[in-house]
């Protein structure tokens, strides 16, 4: 047990640190729509992710660990080709209802060199490829460290802010915490909270 502790405590710190190389970390491309003092709507083209399902774990920090614990490995080399991967960010951990307990999905956003043809991942890791279509995101900033205690004032705030523009999202269950930076950088941390407006949108994802 306290090797299990050991290896995730590891793996988290890994999860933090390995962006702090000093070169240029690749990210998902987008457009930005429209923007508010307290939010900015995205147009985010075609982006292709790995994800690993969390299932069973409520807390936002725990379920992160575990998930990045596969997609770590599967990075590292858990793949058919033994590849090892750029680290890109973010990293994102969406937050999903669910009649069968809590579910949590986090996401590697894989480098640009392989969204046509990833190598298979090791089966035992449990992770899956998914390719987003062009969406429309709802996308708040905050600073700090994403924690427990926190993300749910985030998410909260964002949903109340975009209400005078967007009066359906408020209905929008389903969120996303994306996280940029190491652990190492003890200030100006930069966090989101991602709502997928795509449906209440009135006229699509269009620029004003």
């Amino acid at each position: 047990m306290n090797g299990k502790i050991l290896m995730n405590f590891a793996l988290t710190i890994c999860f933090f640190c390995c962006c702090s190389s000093g070169r240029v970390i690749e990210s998902p491309h987008y457009n930005v729509i429209h923007v508010e003092a307290e939010f900015e709507i995205r147009q985010y083209k075609q982006v292709s992710w790995i994800s690993a399902l969390v299932q069973g774990t409520a807390s936002f920090e725990k379920s992160t660990q575990q998930g990045f614990h596969r997609l770590y490995q599967y990075i590292h080399g858990a793949n058919i080709n033994s590849s090892h991967f750029l680290i890109t960010s973010p990293v994102t951990t969406t937050i999903m209802a669910s009649t069968h307990g809590p579910e949590r999905l986090v996401r590697y956003y894989l480098p640009s060199m392989y969204t046509e043809n990833p190598p298979l991942p090791n089966s035992e890791l449990n992770v899956q490829f998914e390719k987003w279509r062009s969406n429309c995101l709802a996308v708040r900033r905050f600073s700090g460290f994403a924690k427990d205690d926190n993300i749910n004032k985030e998410v909260e705030a964002l949903k109340s802010s975009l209400n005078k523009y967007l009066p359906k999202s408020s209905a929008i269950s389903e969120y996303t915490v994306a996280q940029y930076n190491s652990s190492r950088h003890l200030s100006g941390r930069l966090n989101e909270v991602w709502l997928d407006v795509s449906a209440v949108t009135s006229e699509g994802c269009q620029r004003r």
